[in-house]
């Protein structure tokens, strides 16, 4: 599976980001997605997930409320609306797909290439 996100910038605190992750090379509907990001000197953490249907969805806690996850079977595209954006959410956002079909919680199977978000004070 190919994952190709974009839609990273630079943006001011409390401005918004909307993420896209378009997936290629597999049914797309049949698995579950995820974001995760890796700020400068730390490791990968969760942001978000959402199941093969769209119907469930989770969040980290310092994302929740701010964050929405979101996607369209139909263009085989994930995405994150990103508001309220603070200089912590600063990182390198990264899509992921789980490796099976129809699984929860989500288990990485494949990493996009990432997408830089930057939040100036």
């Amino acid at each position: 599976v190919q994952l190709q996100a974009c839609g990273g910038g630079l943006v001011q605190a409390g401005g918004s980001l909307r993420l896209s992750c378009a997936a290629s090379g597999r049914t797309f509907s049949r698995y579950s997605m995820g974001w995760f990001r890796q700020a400068p000197g730390k490791e990968r953490e969760f942001v978000s997930r959402i199941t093969w249907s769209g119907g469930t969805t989770d969040y980290a806690e310092s994302v929740k409320g701010r964050f929405t996850i979101s996607r369209d079977n139909t263009k085989n595209t994930v995405y994150l609306q990103m508001n309220s954006l603070k200089p912590e959410d600063t990182a390198v956002y990264y899509c992921a797909v789980d490796g099976a079909i129809r699984s929860w919680p989500i288990n990485v199977d494949s990493w996009g290439q990432g997408t830089l978000v930057t939040v100036s004070s």
